[in-house]
């Protein structure tokens, strides 16, 4: 954190910093009622995305712009400053810092922004900002281009220049030698010089030592002294809503001994699920050791270690988060975190670990993953709280679908080694399980899974739809339900659109339609929408494209019998009390 001496003697342009001087708080949150557009900017948001671009800055608030900096108070966000830090990550996807500084009784606020990722421009009213004088100004096309252009630098290839070699943990050195000698099939290895297998994994160029070096070798002290946000913290909580951790605890330690240490510490309150199939009894851990450790070897690989935060990893009785800094590498998102090659952000880190068998080729860590925890009938992997900063991962230990890991184990034991199902394959047989609609599906594994009779077609025409094979069902209590699993009958859909009908009082075909994608075509819903109209249990207003539809009378008239009947016995309990 900043102090205020800090910031008196700081230059606006030459440190990234914004002061204003706030006196009545009354800097504008988004530009307010201004409607012309240079005007709009000059708020705390336009200077956020603006100081993000110009990769990361301050913005201070109850200080005078002219140096040396005074401070004159503000009471800008006075009590409100978590609501400000909120609103500003809601509206930006940018995390600031906010906090306040005193100077005796003169209060100032102090906005932290962090720097954009590699290659991203944020934008404010979608435009993309940079500070120019006393201005916020549209980004010219050569610096929008030239950041669109960037590409991640191997900051684990780089010189630790006071990284010497006797700060590097011989147990560390020993671990490597054992993995690589076993992984490339060559005891030999064992017998060099550390300088040699050094310099042979690119760890030691020209004699001078790699931060690759430091984060998978270095002694504790020395990570502690030259990079500190290497450390991994691990917190645990017996209540996933509860906010003070109960046990938390500080590892600095080289990668070949850390990983070990971490998932012991993890291992030691993990439990297990017993899974039965008739005489045969398994258990199922909470955490599987495999998906853990590939979780914190893409976390320790792909984090930015320029960005000071450490990984955090929250553990409750049955559910695991990772964070790390840093958001996905270029090119990868959510919608794509399993079918793109990922381009590791610390690449001879992860070249290094794949050589010696700790991960096998970049990005495969994330198929185990999904792989591990769909077999086992849990929850996909769940990055959705991830954005441009940080990657955040939620594993649940908790079996949702105890005959779908039976059904899974029981195929593969059938195939041979390379028709084994892939994680794609596992994947769709998991969204067809929970009836997602058609458009959801790949279709190259829908087919291969139809050719392997995992999965039927059901349904006609535009009503096509999936279902597990009857192989699937026999896991489950409900053997019955596979073969049920036609299209609604009239009751189930007269209720479903009572239901929509009781919601939004009136409805067009077309939304009767949606409401029964993937499972009756458009005619189906009208054949059976017009029946209900003749019972009188919906009513049609109106002709042609006007056509609407509201509940009917005896369906109302149904309702007031048993509203009736209700209010008579509330009234008779009311008597007797």
């Amino acid at each position: 954190m900043i102090t205020i001496e800090e910031l008196k003697n700081l230059k606006e342009s030459e440190d990234k910093i914004e002061f204003k001087k706030g006196e009545r708080g009354n800097i504008s949150y988004d530009g307010g009622s201004k409607t012309k557009p240079s005007d709009r900017r000059r708020c705390i948001l336009g200077y956020v995305t603006a100081l993000c671009n110009e990769k990361g800055g301050y913005m201070v608030i109850g200080m005078s712009d002219n140096y040396p900096h005074q401070v004159v108070g503000t009471n800008q966000n006075l009590g409100s400053i978590g609501d400000l830090e909120a609103n500003i990550y809601r509206d930006t996807g940018i995390r600031p810092k906010v906090y306040e500084l005193f100077e005796k009784s003169k209060r100032v606020l102090v906005i932290e922004v962090p720097s954009r990722p590699v290659g991203k421009v944020f934008k404010f009213e979608d435009v993309s900002l940079m500070r120019v004088g006393e201005e916020l100004k549209a980004m010219s096309d050569e610096v929008y281009l030239k950041i669109l252009n960037e590409q991640d630098s191997d900051f684990s290839k780089e010189i630790c220049r006071r990284l010497s070699i006797s700060d590097l943990d011989l147990k560390a050195i020993e671990i490597l030698k054992e993995k690589y000698s076993i992984k490339q099939n060559n005891p030999q290895f064992r017998t060099l010089s550390n300088e040699q297998i050094l310099s042979d994994l690119e760890l030691l160029v020209n004699g001078k030592l790699t931060n690759a070096a430091l984060i998978l070798l270095g002694k504790d002290e020395i990570i502690k002294k030259l990079l500190p946000q290497a450390s991994i913290i691990l917190e645990y909580r017996s209540l996933e809503n509860q906010i003070p951790f109960e046990n938390r605890l500080v590892y600095i330690q080289p990668f070949f001994k850390l990983i070990d240490t971490l998932w012991n510490t993890i291992n030691l309150r993990n439990g297990s699920f017993p899974i039965q199939d008739g005489a045969y009894i398994f258990n199922i851990p909470y955490f599987n050791e495999e998906v853990i450790r590939e979780s914190l070897n893409n976390a320790i690989t792909h984090r930015d270690y320029r960005r000071t935060s450490e990984i955090v990893i929250k553990q409750f009785p049955q559910r695991l988060d990772i964070i790390n800094a840093g958001g996905f590498p270029i090119g990868v998102t959510l919608d794509n975190l399993l079918i793109t090659p990922s381009t590791p952000r610390n690449r001879l880190l992860a070249d290094v670990l794949q050589k010696t068998g700790i991960v096998e080729r970049s990005g495969q860590g994330v198929d185990k993953i999904f792989y591990n925890m769909l077999s086992e009938g849990k929850s996909e992997p769940d990055y959705s709280k991830s954005d441009f900063f940080h990657v955040t991962l939620k594993l649940s230990a908790v079996i949702k679908d105890r005959a779908f890991a039976l059904f899974i184990d029981s195929i593969q034991k059938e195939l041979p080694k390379h028709k084994k199902l892939s994680v794609l394959e596992i994947i769709t047989l998991n969204k067809i399980k929970e009836r997602l609609p058609k458009k959801n599906l790949d279709l190259e594994q829908v087919n291969k899974l139809l050719d392997k009779k995992l999965i039927e077609r059901r349904g006609k025409t535009n009503a096509i739809f999936y279902i597990l094979s009857k192989d699937y069902y026999e896991f489950t209590d409900e053997k019955t339900k596979y073969y049920n699993l036609l299209e609604p009958d009239d009751n189930e859909v007269l209720a479903k659109i009572i239901q929509f009908l009781d919601k939004e009082d009136f409805a067009k075909m077309g939304d009767f339609a949606n409401l029964f994608e993937g499972k009756l075509s458009r005619r189906q819903v009208r054949a059976r929408v017009d029946k209900f109209v003749n019972d009188k249990m919906i009513e049609q207003v109106g002709s042609g494209k006007s056509t609407k539809y509201i509940l009917g009378e005896n369906y109302i008239k149904e309702m007031e019998v048993i509203y009736k009947a209700i209010d008579i016995v509330r009234k008779t309990n009311n008597k007797e009390k």
